[in-house]
């Protein structure tokens, strides 16, 4: 049986193509979400084409030009938003290469058409995203030393004894600091994806 979405997957298909929507509208707010919520898959699909950083980014650029100018040309019913949107990236690289604007590191237009993307789509990297914020909001949640113990020991790479060292407390307390922070941490996780 095929796993379900996440909820906040879908939240982040659901917000992207709202502010496709939105775009087609005429609504100059929408474009800056969509390059934030984009920018990176979009930059990669491009990246590949052409071989050289600084081409995808101007490539980039025409793409969310194009759109803006574009973006009433988007059909729900065809495609959803990212893959319409990876695929108007692809072709506009490929336009690029087609012109010959692009330098010689690039690979040749008849192997870009079929390269595939490895990259995570944008509603994943949304996913991810929300999760980070979640993990922020419940550390943020903890005591201030509880706090900065987790950060240091999780986000700087801080060995326990360092802490404890820093601290001036035995290690095994430093290890039940620690510990009892985490299953708060987790208690706060879990209440936040039953919700």
């Amino acid at each position: 049986m095929a796993a379900r979405p996440r909820p906040s997957s879908d939240k982040a298909r659901a917000a992207l193509h709202e502010a496709m929507e939105r775009l087609a509208a005429g609504d100059q707010a929408a474009l800056e979400e969509i390059y934030r919520l984009t920018r990176v898959k979009l930059f990669g699909i491009i990246l590949r084409i052409l071989g050289d950083r600084k081409e995808a980014e101007d490539a980039l650029q025409d793409v969310y030009v194009n759109l803006w100018q574009r973006a009433d040309r988007y059909d729900p019913a065809r495609a959803s938003p990212i893959s319409w949107l990876a695929t108007f990236a692809r072709n506009r690289a490929i336009d690029r290469l087609r012109t010959g604007k692009v330098r010689g590191s690039a690979v040749d237009i008849e192997e870009a058409a079929p390269l595939p993307d490895e990259s995570p789509l944008a509603d994943a990297l949304l996913v991810d995203a929300e999760r980070t914020a979640q993990i922020h909001k419940c550390i943020a949640g903890l005591d201030q030393r509880t706090q900065s113990h987790i950060r240091a020991a999780f986000f700087d790479g801080k060995t326990y004894a360092q802490l404890a060292e820093q601290a001036g407390v035995p290690l095994g307390t430093m290890k039940s600091w620690i510990r009892r922070g985490l299953q708060r941490l987790r208690a706060c996780l879990e209440a936040s994806e039953a919700a």
